[in-house]
């Protein structure tokens, strides 16, 4: 607020261009352009905008997160897929470096994270969605990670196999069927868990997770101030 008073958060414009625009050339450039939306709030606005998306609405958006939120296109996912948060800014290296990732599960990694941070008051390292690593494996993702423990920092992209998307269902369905309107992880409820949740009880259940490391090339406009800074500096 108060950008986003009256539309969804993706429609915030950035250099002359929403970042919804942004996301799309990034993907546009890499060959990518079989999207599916996600979308609860004013998800109408960008029905109407962009009706060549497929669309998946997402009703009970103020009643649950992330996780939930990407399993509304749950049968979209079976020939796998990357996927990606709406409030960021990346280039189109970064899907380009997600793209060409071998591995089953994939997760961006941007490793100079610190940097935005420098004038970031309203947004804090600690909320970062950090991770450690070890021979290429991501080991931990986890907001509590001390900074100075942090390779770096989930930018929201992540590459998933056929494979991979069917051990994203597999974990997603077996957690939920245990956990639904009870605590899971940090979340108070299974329906409002963070999509690193899930990622995080994965790799303790013993799926592999790579990393793919982009060294910038990427910020995310979670707050006004966010905004103002990425209106400054985003060069794309």
């Amino acid at each position: 607020m108060p950008t986003t008073a009256d539309t969804p958060k993706c429609y915030a414009e950035v250099g002359g261009k929403r970042i919804l625009d942004w996301t799309l050339e990034a993907f546009k450039r890499q060959g990518i352009t079989d999207i599916c939306f996600i979308g609860g709030y004013q998800i109408d606005k960008v029905r109407s905008d962009y009706p060549r998306f497929t669309f998946r609405h997402n009703s009970d958006w103020e009643n649950n997160n992330i996780l939930l939120s990407l399993m509304h296109a749950e049968d979209q996912m079976s020939e796998g897929f990357i996927c990606c948060y709406s409030d960021i800014l990346f280039t189109p290296e970064v899907v380009r470096r997600a793209r060409e990732s071998k591995a089953d599960i994939s997760l961006v990694v941007d490793t100079r994270w610190l940097e935005r941070y420098q004038h970031r008051t309203q947004h804090p390292p600690d909320d970062a969605e950090k991770v450690t690593v070890m021979n290429g494996t991501v080991t931990r993702v986890h907001r509590a990670i001390p900074t100075e423990e942090a390779y770096g920092e989930y930018i929201g992209v992540a590459k998933f196999s056929p494979e991979g998307a069917g051990l994203l269902r597999e974990h997603f369905h077996r957690h939920r069927s245990t956990r639904s309107g009870r605590p899971f992880r940090e979340a108070p409820v299974f329906e409002k868990a963070y999509l690193i949740h899930l990622f995080q009880q994965m790799i303790e259940d013993g799926v592999e997770m790579t990393h793919v490391d982009t060294p910038g090339g990427y910020m995310e406009v979670d707050t006004q101030e966010d905004f103002e800074l990425a209106r400054r500096h985003w060069k794309g």
